[in-house]
């Protein structure tokens, strides 16, 4: 199996969509979803606002896909990677795709300079010890996670 990664491009923005609304049914969150594949290409590739979005194709067909940004660390005083989602479609999983997304997304931490790369994860995700034992990714329990939603 050849697992190839490229860069979303504007014409995959139906299926970055498709993508979406999977990890929200995968997280039970299904009805959180407000996006639209026109909001999508809007927001991705014409408001200049730095969305990266990149899928792992198996024979040619996309089977997972990540969602990423730059941000910026005062503490580090560097750009910091984050991760906002990151979906392997099931029948696809535990075949090293997750791991390879995720070591494309540290390459490019690592050349962007990038002092730091987060994310986060539901509690109940299987994938929380795939992050910790496969990464050594460190869960920031001391933190909570607020958000306005506009």
């Amino acid at each position: 199996m050849e697992i190839k990664i490229r860069k979303a491009e504007r014409k995959d923005v139906a299926m970055i969509y498709e993508f979406i609304k999977g990890i929200a049914e995968f997280e039970k969150l299904s009805d959180a979803v407000k996006s639209s594949p026109e909001i999508l290409a809007k927001t991705v590739f014409d408001s200049g606002i730095p969305i990266k979005v990149i899928f792992a194709e198996v024979d040619n067909t996309e089977v997972a896909f990540a969602v990423y940004y730059f941000n910026f660390s005062t503490f580090t005083g560097k750009p910091g990677l984050f991760l906002e989602d990151l979906f392997v479609k099931p029948e696809y999983r535990k075949k090293g795709i997750g791991k390879m997304l995720m070591d494309y997304l540290i390459d490019e931490a690592k050349q962007m300079e990038c002092g730091r790369m987060e994310w986060t994860a539901l509690k109940w995700n299987p994938a929380c010890d795939f992050y910790e034992e496969q990464f050594g990714a460190e869960p920031l329990d001391e933190w909570k996670i607020y958000r306005l939603s506009f």
